[in-house]
């Protein structure tokens, strides 16, 4: 579906992530070559545990992230060392990268700082065994043409890349340390973009004053882009990770879309006087099932959904539901998704067990019923979690970061 982009007040801005193609890391002396998970010699285990800044305050992300108790594995390999490990001090920063991150700045035409230091960002999903990222900012105020106008680059930094995302697990995720401090650089633009085809031209014009240097890491996951989609009625959202510069524009166009469909379902819940019930426990309900899902759980916790009938299962985007979002965030807490009563009977449940279903939570016919079927704390932590976003539906379109 096609939007008058400037009717709607879209606003967008750019994150490019490239890999510096240095013969060391940011702040260690190891080199920079990717391994095998295979390879690895060792692992070690970390728990993510939010502490209070230097002004004394909690960062909600984190504290939120911890809830979780979620076990991060790290693997270890020859060619890294302690300082990947957070079991030793940073070394000297990198000259060979900080060389290479002014020659971008300049040909982004930005004003170098007068001087760079080195900060911490904090790191909520384990990704970094230290709980932050190392980052200076080292050039501010460039521009870029495209064909739409000019777009502000509005900083450059030079930090050190993630640790790599090998396996998610129940309980976990892990991550090779082989990735983790090869230098890259990030290159965040203005919010001057007002169409995803001129998303699409900044990227493509970054991308090759990036690749005339010679100094950039070429190939699948070397660079990211990180697009930032708003409509003026919706909200900002942080689309992470998008890999191909083929994508930007129907991400941007995709994102637009969802928040127009967002803001058409609150519309309608707020006509139909929509409110979300507290979770119960239905459990009873699918004592005899069949389904495979649910008969493996301990527990059944169910929420109503008052007057979302018909809305959890509409699509907001290629692929994509209300009950998606729904189900992402009961994933967030552990469970496997949710189960939603636009799509039962199926999976097989049967329609007399959502009949019961409806009885235990005493849904009428205008309403809709989320479940999630898990370990007992899993269940009703995700459930809650459901609850939270269906809120969040009625009021409309929701900030966020999550996935491209």
């Amino acid at each position: 579906m096609s939007h008058e982009y400037e009717e709607l007040g879209l606003v967008a801005g750019l994150e490019i992530h490239q890999q510096l193609d240095t013969a060391t890391k940011l702040f260690c002396n190891c080199p920079t070559e990717r391994r095998e998970p295979e390879a690895s010699v060792r692992s070690f285990t970390r728990y993510l545990h939010p502490t209070k800044s230097e002004l004394g305050e909690l960062d909600e992300a984190a504290l939120e992230e911890s809830r979780v108790d979620r076990e991060f594995e790290y693997l270890a390999f020859e060619s890294t060392c302690l300082v990947e490990e957070d079991d030793e001090p940073p070394h000297r920063l990198n000259g060979e990268a900080l060389r290479t991150a002014l020659e971008i700045a300049a040909l982004l035409d930005c004003e170098v700082v007068d001087r760079a230091h080195v900060m911490r960002k904090i790191v909520v999903d384990g990704s970094n065994t230290s709980g932050f990222q190392r980052s200076a900012l080292l050039a501010t105020d460039g521009e870029i043409e495209t064909d739409q106008g000019p777009v502000g680059i509005a900083d450059m930094l030079l930090e050190e890349e993630s640790a790599a995302r090998i396996e998610e697990h129940e309980g976990g995720v892990t991550y090779g340390l082989d990735r983790l401090g090869i230098p890259l650089v990030e290159i965040g633009t203005d919010p001057d973009i007002r169409s995803p085809e001129q998303a699409r031209q900044a990227a493509e014009r970054i991308g090759m004053l990036l690749r005339s240097t010679g100094k950039v890491k070429r190939g699948l996951g070397t660079i990211r882009q990180d697009v930032n989609v708003s409509i003026e009625a919706g909200a900002r959202v942080e689309l992470k990770g998008v890999q191909s510069l083929d994508d930007i524009d129907d991400i941007v166009a995709n994102e637009v879309g969802r928040q127009v469909e967002l803001l058409d379902i609150a519309e309608e819940l707020r006509g139909r006087d929509a409110a979300v019930a507290d979770p119960q426990d239905a459990t009873e309900a699918f004592a005899d099932t069949d389904s495979g899902v649910i008969a493996g759980a301990e527990s059944v916790m169910a929420v109503r959904l008052e007057g979302f009938d018909g809305l959890v299962g509409r699509e907001i985007q290629p692929d994509r539901r209300l009950g998606t979002e729904l189900s992402d965030h009961a994933k967030r807490h552990g469970a496997g998704g949710i189960f939603h009563t636009d799509e039962l009977p199926a999976y097989s449940v049967t329609e007399a067990e959502v009949e019961a279903l409806r009885d235990a939570v005493d849904a009428a016919d205008d309403d809709a019923v989320a479940l999630v079927a898990a370990d007992a704390e899993v269940a009703e932590t995700a459930i809650e979690a459901v609850a939270d976003r269906a809120e969040t539906a009625i009021e409309g379109v929701p900030e966020e970061t999550r996935g491209a």
